[in-house]
């Protein structure tokens, strides 16, 4: 999974018209490392988004604009609209992330 860079690639890629998941994380968080075990197999399954990372902390700003409380998160973003979001408390188990992404 690429790592957002910017804040000019970020607006880019939510931009497109397509499907794009934004997992909100940090360096630090041991949920996140948790999920980073489980979600490569999910990506596979998930042929009709693209997946990128972005550190909540380096962009807290967009981590705010976004309502972004807990991590990880799922943002799920389309013609620059969020259309989803999968909270961190949500989002402990490779079930709970494949049901929410099954359902866009």
């Amino acid at each position: 999974m690429d790592r957002i860079q910017s804040k000019d690639q970020y607006q880019e890629l939510i931009a497109r018209d397509a499907f794009t998941v934004m997992k909100f994380d940090t360096t630090w968080c041991p949920d996140c490392k948790n999920m980073d075990r489980f979600i490569g197999d999910i990506i596979e399954g998930q042929t009709d988004k693209d997946f990128f990372a972005i550190d909540a902390e380096e962009f807290q700003q967009i981590a705010e604009e976004n309502d972004v409380r807990g991590i990880p998160s799922l943002l799920v973003f389309k013609n620059g609209e969020k259309i989803g979001h999968l909270h961190s408390k949500f989002a402990k188990t490779p079930t709970q992330v494949r049901e929410y992404l099954d359902t866009l």
